[in-house]
Parts: structure tokens; C-alpha cells; sequence
């Protein structure tokens, strides 16, 4: 019964990753009819599609605000119904103005999801299974996706209105997470942290696990850098947590830098550079919703089992080999067949079982209870930026020096990658978040009298 709680909280609160996928899809069914219903011209339906992309950097920067100060179950219900409102007003927008309003909300709630959710899940899960649960956000985001455009199909495109439809659509997921959101618990850490509510911490860290509440209690306890009080962005941004920092930077620009987003929104283009036709083109990029998927589920299971940094190099790896094929294939132009579609699901592959399934689990467990939601938010935000940098300059840079170049250089960060998970990335697997403090050496002198030292070592 404990078990099926956790597991009931943490889809709930992942229930934001689904609508994270679907909000960012949906949209490519319907903004073509969308710019003929208008008369718009190309950069205005441009405009139209970024402003999500424009919310979700905003959402992404500040998200971490409103769970520090009110709590992480506060958030999530302001991020669902900001979700909701969107999903209404894309639906009835009269004009196109009211229209790119209601999207530059939805990306609020997409950036602020990527905040929020995982940091909720990561700090409500017992240590065993906190990966698994975690990934749980990637997993739904992939599913959303997949949704998404499946919802698109069944909806058709012969109405010009029907984009009202596939926009609407969205209602459904975004108040079911509304109505669910308000049965889950507080977070127990921010609880003990940011209020001193012990008692109320006390009966939800029984839940999760009654056999350890008391020393959890302790440790949570004792990793409080501003006992009462919420801890000021200022101190956030202290020579204390550089390495934390330095971790959640480099691991979000890793995975922007691999060109996924450049894949994922341009999928049908690289195909048809390789020389596939149209149709060919559009079923191949089905594929790689359906990889996607297939190794997400793959990279959950084996997360808690075999460790972060395990699934970091099998993705390192892939990346490499896919990237470099690729990049080998636009300089030589040999390509044969369904040789490029291949490689592609291989690069698709690599990313959701490393990159895909560890970035939101690891970045949630790197920083201490006190600043957390900042830690989260500059994570999040920096994925965010470098996606819209690289996504949205990648047609105008492959128009300047041809796809191989640009695989290559893709290719060769990934090396970089490979040696930042050898040389620097923590293991995170199967201790507490209180545990990762000391073995980052952010809160020892605090934590070192409750937690064992060389138990932790050990592990």
C-alpha cells in the first residue's frame, strides 16, 4: 500500500511531463490551417508556434520561485491551471493575437513543469527508487508526444478550423492533472526546510518509508542552511554550490549540444537532405516517436538498477557512433536506402536511454533541500535557452555550410560529454539527497554528525 501511494503521487505529479509533450506537439497539426484561416504571413505563424518556446524559458527561469516560497504541491496546481487556461483560450481564440497569448501560457507551464514536477517527485521517493519514479516526467513527455500527434491524425485537417479541435483537446489531460493534483502531499522536505511543519513531514515520510522517519527527519533536519526561512537566490549563487552548479550547466548544455532538438523539429528535413522522398520522409519520423518511446521505457527500467552514469555512457557512446555516421554520410553522399532513417533511430536511441531518461532525475538530486527549485530552474532554463538557440537557428546554418558540418560538430561535443560523465559526473544512485550533499561536499559540516561518512563512501 506504501508503494502504490508513492507510485500514485509520482504519476500525478509526472501527469505535467504528458502535458509538456502534447502542448509542445499539438501545434504542428494545425498551424498550417491556422496561417491560411488568417492570412498570416511566414514570420507571423513563426511567431505564432515560438511563443510557447518564449513562455517555456520564462516558465523555466522563474518556476523555481513560487515552489520555493509555497511549496512544490502550490506550484503544480498553478501549473495545471495554467494549462487549462491555455488549453481554452488556443481553443476560442477569436484572433491571432489572443491566440500566440494563450501559447506563450502554455510554454509557462511547460517551463515550469520542467521545474517543478521532477524536483517534487525526486524528494517524495525512497532513494531505491527515486530514478525510476523520476524518469516517470521523461516517460509521460515522450507519451504526450506521441498523443499528440496520434490525436492530430484522428482529428484530420479538412476543416480549417480543426486546429480549434486539436488545441481543445488539451482540456482533458490539463484538468484531469488539476483535479488529481490537489490529493497528493506536500513535499516532506520542503515541509521540515522552508516551514518547520515536522509533524506534518513526519506522517508523509511515513508513508514512504516508516522504518527510516526519524533518521530521515534528522538528516533533512540537518541540511537546513536557514532553519524557518526560505533561503535567498543571492546565497544560491555563493562559491558553496559552484559544483552543483557547474553539474546542472553542463549537463542541460550537453543535451541541447547532441542536436536533438535539431532532430526531434527537423526530422522530415534531414531525411529528405539524404534524399528520401516526402511520404518516406513523414514515416520515418513516426519512427523515431515510436524509438523514443521504446528506450525511454528502456532507460526507466534500467535507471536505479545500473546507475546514472552507466546509462550516461551507453548514450555517450551511441551519440558518438550515430553523430559521426551521419556526418560521414552528408560529406560523402552515400547514402542507401533506409541507411539514413538507421542511423537516426540509433541517435534517437542513445538519447532517450541516457540524456532523455537521466537529465531531469539528475538534476533534481544534485542540489541541497535549501535551494533546490533555483538549482532546478537553472537546469531547466538552460535547457530551454540552448534548445531555442540551436533549434532555432539549425535551417539557417545547415543553409550556410551544407548537414555535415554541422553533425560533426554535434558529434564532437558529444566526445566532450563522454569525458565530463568519466571525469566529473557524480553517481547518485540509490543514496539520499540528504547523502549527496556530503558526497559533493555542499553540506558536510552540517550533515557529517547525522549521516555515516564512510557508509556513503561505500556506495
Amino acid at each position: 500500500m506504501k508503494d502504490n501511494k508513492i507510485y500514485i503521487w509520482a504519476l500525478i505529479s509526472a501527469l505535467g511531463g504528458f502535458l509538456f509533450g502534447f502542448d509542445t506537439a499539438v501545434i504542428s497539426g494545425g498551424e498550417q490551417n491556422i496561417q491560411q484561416m488568417w492570412d498570416l504571413s511566414d514570420i507571423m505563424i513563426g511567431q505564432t508556434v515560438a511563443m510557447a518556446l518564449y513562455g517555456t524559458i520564462i516558465g523555466a527561469l522563474f518556476g523555481g520561485v513560487p515552489a520555493q516560497r509555497y511549496g512544490r504541491k502550490i506550484a503544480l496546481i498553478w501549473i495545471a491551471a495554467l494549462f487549462l487556461i491555455s488549453a481554452i483560450a488556443s481553443a476560442l481564440a477569436p484572433e491571432i493575437y489572443t491566440l500566440m497569448v494563450a501559447r506563450f501560457i502554455g510554454g509557462l507551464s511547460i517551463g515550469a513543469s520542467s521545474v517543478v514536477a521532477p524536483m517534487y517527485i525526486a524528494e517524495i521517493a525512497p532513494s531505491e527508487k527515486r530514478g525510476k519514479l523520476t524518469a516517470l516526467f521523461q516517460f509521460n513527455l515522450v507519451v504526450g508526444i506521441l498523443i499528440a500527434y496520434f490525436s492530430n491524425f484522428m482529428i484530420g485537417t479538412e476543416d480549417i478550423e480543426s486546429w480549434r479541435w486539436m488545441l481543445g483537446v488539451e482540456v482533458i489531460p490539463a484538468a484531469l492533472f488539476l483535479a488529481l493534483v490537489f490529493i497528493i502531499p506536500e513535499s516532506p522536505r520542503w515541509l521540515v526546510v522552508a516551514k518547520n511543519r515536522v509533524e506534518e513531514a513526519k506522517e508523509i515520510l511515513r508513508v514512504i518509508n516508516p522504518d527510516t522517519v526519524e533518521s530521515s527527519l534528522k538528516a533533512i533536519q540537518a541540511s537546513d542552511l536557514n532553519p524557518g526561512k526560505t533561503t535567498p537566490v543571492r546565497e544560491f549563487f555563493s562559491t558553496r554550490f559552484k559544483f552543483p552548479i557547474l553539474l546542472a550547466f553542463l549537463f542541460a548544455f550537453f543535451n541541447q549540444v547532441s542536436g536533438i532538438n535539431a532532430i526531434i523539429y527537423f526530422a522530415p528535413r534531414v531525411f529528405e537532405l539524404a534524399g528520401l522522398g516526402a511520404e518516406t520522409a513523414l514515416l520515418s519520423t513516426v519512427g523515431v516517436g515510436v524509438v523514443n518511446l521504446a528506450f525511454t521505457m528502456l532507460g526507466l527500467l534500467l535507471i536505479d538498477r545500473f546507475g546514472r552514469r552507466f546509462l550516461m555512457y551507453i548514450g555517450s557512446f551511441g551519440y558518438i557512433i550515430s553523430l559521426s555516421a551521419i556526418a560521414f554520410a552528408f560529406f560523402t553522399q552515400s547514402f542507401a536506402g533506409m541507411t539514413m532513417p538507421i542511423l537516426v533511430f540509433v541517435f534517437i536511441a542513445s538519447h532517450a536511454i541516457g540524456q532523455g531518461a537521466v537529465i531531469w532525475v539528475f538534476i533534481s538530486e544534485i542540489f541541497p533541500n535549501s535551494v533546490r527549485s533555483y538549482g532546478n530552474s537553472l537546469g531547466s532554463s538552460t535547457h530551454w535557452i540552448f534548445a531555442a538557440l540551436i533549434a532555432g537557428n539549425f535551417v539557417y546554418i545547415e543553409s550556410l555550410f551544407g548537414a555535415g558540418p554541422i553533425f560533426t560538430f554535434f558529434a564532437f561535443m558529444m566526445v566532450l560529454q563522454l569525458l565530463f560523465v568519466w571525469k566529473m559526473m557524480p553517481e547518485t544512485k540509490g543514496i539520499t539527497l540528504e547523502e549527496m550533499e556530503v558526497k559533493l561536499g555542499v553540506n558536510v559540516k552540517e550533515l557529517e554528525e547525522v549521516i555515516d561518512q564512510e557508509d556513503i563512501e561505500n556506495k
